[in-house]
């Protein structure tokens, strides 16, 4: 299966490789979507599976709906955090919103054990919103894109 970069410049050259630009784009990767929406089908199968009981139905088609809804938003809003010389482009619930660099207070990760794993969250702080990413929505470790954005926030 082939794996999308975890970094993608928005001009088409080589991930990795900075177009000259300093902009960088995190997305949610195909195959999480796409785990979303076959999700939600097999939901609906239950669903017309259980047509004779109206609870099992009913919560069938909730879940369904759920899911879809999920899968829905990630195709529409696939890209997450974008980041150029001008601050970051941020999805915050079914909106994207522009943040300037002078609004960032704070840029940071993390880190919490639960059930037996480690976790890791991306924070961005902009003074009365704050912004949470995991490594789903990035199709990236979250310590590595926030050093990315604070390379770009701070210049250093």
């Amino acid at each position: 299966m082939h794996e999308e970069p975890a970094i993608r410049p928005a001009s088409p050259t080589p991930a990795g490789q900075d177009p000259g630009g300093d902009h960088f784009v995190w997305r949610v990767r195909a195959a999480v979507i796409g785990w979303k929406v076959t999700g939600a089908v097999l939901l609906l199968v239950l669903a017309a599976a259980n047509l004779g009981d109206p609870v099992k139905l009913s919560l069938a088609l909730l879940a369904a709906l759920a899911i879809a809804g999920l899968a829905a938003r990630d195709l529409v809003f696939r890209e997450r955090v974008a980041a150029d010389v001008t601050g970051l482009t941020l999805v915050a619930g079914l909106r994207r919103e522009h943040v300037p660099w002078a609004a960032v207070e704070k840029i940071r990760v993390d880190n919490r054990p639960r059930f037996g794993l480690r976790t890791e969250l991306l924070e961005v702080d902009a003074g009365e919103q704050l912004y949470l990413f995991g490594a789903a929505e990035l199709s990236a470790q979250p310590s590595d894109v926030a050093d990315t954005l604070r390379h770009l926030w701070t210049g250093r």
